[in-house]
């Protein structure tokens, strides 16, 4: 019996018969012979009692001990209901394994010469060594599936391994029925056409009737290989509900009924095309089909012509890439500047705010807000980075006027100014993370959007007004509409004339880009308010030293595909540096898109430019970034130049292998 055992079977009583004893001797040697002969039977009884309780003691311990070991004993004759395997976690040899372990494994012979690996190579060990009791995984061996459970214990001696104890659960049927389950979950889906006003005008009655029966021919084909219901709600819309175990298939070719709608065309030669958004796991049919409705509110206002599908969590994109064509409504914008002047009479004070590094676009519109703002005899106050900006000169005219000498004011001052009755205009950017100031926007409840980029899966939710067209080349062409049906002419002054075409100037490229006619009546009605197209065209110009730098940066590209130019840089420059580097790309023959890169702090910023059929937004899209067909940017935080570069790349691949 070793030492602990033999404490526990004999606990240490010496010290109280050395005291007892010690006391008997002091009695004796001071003469108090009755004390010490009292204390002398004292101790022999006390003795006699703990020798036989000892004895008890001992007897109970070993019975207990001689039990434990007896049924440890037929435990080891008894075979575990579980598959179990005792392994090496060093290298993932097998030690030992039971009956049950060697059936379904198949491997009876020369088990313990095995590792898991071999064994099993679905299965690792990675997750007992970091202290998990439980694979993270179901394991499949053979026909049956099993969930792995596990423990872990040091072999005891010098140099001994960590082992690992591993318990098979089969769980197949649970598995089964759970896969049938996520498998047979509605999708609930809305098809639109989106161009449905475009293709049926000026039609007679017999020819709308045949171009309804070609779209619905060519959608019923498409949704006969899905098994699931198709039902018209209206003219241009249909409900159509299946199995989830389809969606892999529509999205592994990706919607095929978008490129095959197109198959219809009507007299004219305009092509029909379909927006199709999908609700997923909704936790009843009515979440998935509003999931539906916030998916296909997405795809028109990213220009229509797309997949996209929204589940509990994000959005997912298919299709996209045909350039959005104009559908927008000269009555759209007259009720939208209606609401808008109804809300800001409503308010307090105004703030318009536009996005991070303000460009002329978005000062532009932001001044065209306040001259509505001025018309309902409201203060109007522009949130903007005096320091961090690309309109420095604009910004240095408006400040010396003398209707704006005290309007620009930076986040921190707005939030002060702020009360429940402020509303918040935002301009040139339709996402929460790209606002000038976010604490701004989460202060005010009040909220309108007024931007013409595709929308990105996070963008700017409970809005008062909206007025989102992508089809639009600026925000500053879309303010300009709204200035016609709200104010007079007399009320808008030179200067706020002249930013807003400068930033119709910035994002047209001069009228060269994303130009509709809208485009040039906005324009139109700017030079009619006093816009000078001369002095816009100075806010436009870059002094010596930046030509040299735009030209070093053009310096650095290089051609990827034939028609794509790169310029990676290593040293930062500024936003207008490279946009202007991306722009004048464009103007070398063959290249039809171009991407400059350039370290910033610790981001890496993408300036990105499209004359061709590739939709840089698309593209930018992956790595967090967003924009327009022609027009898109990025910014890609905690990589270098390198990772940024080939995850660019990455994405151009999948882009136009897709």
């Amino acid at each position: 019996m070793n030492k602990k055992m033999s404490r526990l079977v004999q606990p240490g009583t010496g010290w109280s018969f050395f005291v007892l004893g010690f006391f008997c001797v002091m009695a004796l040697l001071l003469g108090h012979y009755t004390l010490a002969i009292v204390e002398a039977v004292v101790t022999v009884i006390y003795l006699a009692f703990f020798l036989a309780m000892r004895s008890r003691h001992k007897k109970e311990v070993q019975d207990f001990i001689q039990n434990t070991f007896n049924t440890l004993d037929e435990t080891k004759k008894a075979e575990s209901p579980f598959p179990m395997a005792l392994i090496r976690l060093v290298d993932g040899g097998i030690i030992w394994g039971n009956e049950r372990f060697s059936a379904i494994t198949g491997f009876r012979e020369k088990m313990y010469e095995q590792r898991l690996a071999d064994v099993i190579p679905s299965l690792s060990t990675d997750w007992l060594v970091s202290g998990k009791s439980e694979y993270p995984h179901d394991v499949t061996v053979g026909a049956r599936r099993f969930r792995v459970y596990g423990t872990t214990a040091r072999a005891e001696g010098p140099g001994a391994n960590m082992m690992g104890m591993l318990y098979f659960t089969d769980l197949t049927e649970l598995y089964q029925v759970r896969d049938e389950y996520i498998r047979s979950r509605p999708v609930v889906s809305i098809i639109l056409v989106d161009n449905y006003e475009e293709l049926t005008m000026n039609l007679s009655e017999s020819a709308i009737s045949t171009m309804n029966a070609e779209i619905n021919d060519v959608i019923t084909k498409w949704t006969e290989d899905y098994r699931g219901m198709l039902r018209k709600l209206e003219r241009n819309r249909y409900l159509f509900v299946f199995e989830k175990r389809y969606l892999e298939v529509a999205e592994k070719e990706k919607f095929t009924l978008i490129e095959d709608i197109h198959q219809v065309v009507n007299p004219m030669g305009l092509a029909a095309s379909i927006s199709f958004g999908l609700g997923v796991d909704g936790a009843s049919f009515d979440e998935s089909y509003n999931f539906a409705a916030l998916s296909i509110e997405m795809a028109l206002s990213r220009g229509g012509d797309q997949a996209v599908i929204k589940d509990r969590l994000n959005f997912t994109f298919y299709g996209g890439r045909a350039k959005e064509a104009d559908r927008r409504s000269k009555v759209r914008s007259r009720v939208t500047a209606n609401s808008m002047m109804e809300l800001i009479g409503q308010s307090s004070q105004v703030f318009v705010m536009g996005h991070k590094n303000a460009d002329l676009d978005a000062v532009g519109a932001a001044v065209g807000i306040c001259c509505m703002c001025r018309k309902k005899g409201k203060k109007a106050y522009i949130v903007i980075d005096r320091e961090h900006n690309a309109a420095g000169r604009l910004l240095e005219e408006v400040a010396q006027t003398p209707e704006y000498r005290d309007t620009l004011i930076s986040g921190q001052d707005a939030l002060l100014l702020c009360d429940n009755r402020s509303t918040l205009i935002v301009v040139d950017t339709n996402r929460p993370d790209q606002v000038e100031s976010k604490a701004l926007l989460e202060a005010i409840s009040r909220v309108c959007v007024v931007d013409h980029h595709r929308r990105a899966a996070d963008y700017i939710e409970s809005v008062v007004v909206n007025l989102h067209e992508p089809y639009a080349s600026s925000a500053s062409e879309l303010v300009t509409e709204l200035l016609q049906y709200s104010v007079e002419k007399p009320d808008v002054l030179p200067i706020e004339a002249k930013c807003l075409l400068a930033g119709i100037f910035l994002d047209t490229k001069s009228f060269n880009v994303r130009t509709g006619e809208r485009t040039f009546e906005a324009a139109a009605v700017l030079k009619r308010m006093g816009a000078d197209t001369v002095e816009v065209k100075k806010l436009l110009q870059s002094d010596f030293q930046e030509t040299m730098s735009r030209y070093q940066i053009m310096k650095a590209a290089r051609l990827y595909r034939q028609e794509i130019a790169i310029a990676a840089l290593n040293t930062g420059t500024t936003r207008p540096l490279a946009a202007q580097a991306a722009d004048e790309l464009l103007n070398i023959s063959g290249i039809t898109a171009s991407f400059v890169l350039y370290p910033q702090d610790d981001q890496v910023i993408i300036s990105a430019r499209s004359i061709g059929k590739a939709n840089v937004q698309m593209i930018l899209e992956p790595m967090g970034g967003g924009g327009n067909t022609a027009t898109a940017g990025a910014q890609v935080e905690g990589d270098s130049v390198k990772d940024v570069l080939d995850q660019l790349v990455s994405s151009i691949d999948k882009y136009y292998e897709g």
